[in-house]
């Protein structure tokens, strides 16, 4: 039963079958065997495989984040300090379908609510980073250990990052602006059960819209990789025995502007190519925390001291943990 949830409906296998079915129809089975038709196959399948789950993903997500509006949110984490509280923050951000850019606003408002900064920046770390979406296409591509250990990673990452920013004097570096910003605390509202769901279609269509771009890129990049880069060239550069390989992976994924759901189609082919597994995850958090349109949207509303602090922070817990996966990917075979 596992492995049928995992290959079937997660993994889609028979969508996979289907798609070759059906270049083989329409263009003939030398052409389903050549390279090119190999990479159609996987850019329709991966795309249109990763498409549905994300729609139904955050279809579930918004319907759950319907109960969570900023101000119960707000409310919430209020009432919590010291690792308690970063811990909650990080949580919270894994109900939050949101690229990091998108997190900023309500990074904002918990400010100026009077949250901890370990509470703010544990959120904003583990908002782009880490939630139930991306925990679900993991699982679907590289097995629920791997998925897992990718969530467990991230929301320590958060934590830890929150935790230190909390404890030195760089919690005092946020812009003016923010800080003397109104807090308006709404009365909330109740919604009926109608209501949410027609909360969760809206967030799923403008979700997917914001998304879908990406993804396609990300979809092309990895068929790309999958089926024209020889896989002795991943191997020597990002396997696991390069010592650099975890360096190359944050430096390329740095400049990328991408979601988690983006990363993904990239990492599932970097992967079968015989990547590492730790330089895959170093490539997914650098791509989704440390990108630098998300960087310069967070100098907004922190001064450079702090942002460096932030992006250093971060950085460095992304290059330990790809070390470290590397030195432990035998766990997961």
């Amino acid at each position: 039963m596992g492995n049928f949830i995992l290959t079937q409906l997660l993994g889609m296998a028979w969508l996979n079958q289907l798609v070759g079915a059906l270049i083989k129809w329409l263009f003939g089975q030398a052409f389903l065997d050549s390279t090119l038709g190999n990479a159609l196959q996987f850019f329709i399948y991966d795309f249109i495989k990763i498409g549905i789950l994300l729609c139904f993903l955050i279809f579930i997500i918004s319907y759950i984040q319907s109960y969570f509006p900023p101000e119960r949110t707000k409310k919430i984490l209020s009432k919590y300090r010291g690792i308690g509280a970063n811990t909650l923050g990080a949580l919270m951000g894994t109900i939050t379908p949101f690229c990091s850019c998108s997190s900023i606003p309500l990074f904002i408002g918990f400010t100026r609510a009077g949250l901890t900064s370990g509470v703010t920046f544990s959120f904003l770390i583990s908002s782009p980073l880490v939630d139930l979406g991306a925990f679900v296409l993991l699982t679907s591509i590289f097995g629920v250990k791997i998925a897992l250990s990718y969530v467990l990673v991230g929301l320590v990452l958060a934590v830890i990052g929150g935790t230190i920013i909390e404890k030195s004097r760089w919690k005092d570096e946020i812009e003016p602006f923010v800080l003397q910003g109104d807090n308006v605390d709404l009365e909330m509202v109740k919604l009926t059960t109608k209501e949410r769901l027609w909360y969760a279609k809206d967030q799923m269509i403008f979700t997917y819209k914001k998304v879908v771009l990406y993804i396609m890129i990300g979809v092309l990049i990895g068929s790309i990789i999958h089926n024209v880069i020889p896989q002795s060239f991943i191997e020597s550069l990002l396997g696991s025995g390069n010592v650099f390989s975890v360096l190359f992976a944050v430096i390329a994924g740095a400049p990328m502007y991408a979601d988690i759901f983006g990363a993904i189609p990239v990492a599932e082919a970097l992967y079968l190519k015989g990547a590492g597994l730790g330089t895959i995850l170093a490539f997914m958090m650098s791509v989704t925390t440390l990108s630098i349109p998300s960087m310069i949207m967070l100098r907004k509303v922190v001064k450079p001291k702090l942002l460096i602090a932030f992006a250093s922070i971060v950085l460095i817990g992304i290059i330990i943990i790809g070390y470290v996966f590397n030195m432990i990917e035998y766990l997961f075979i």
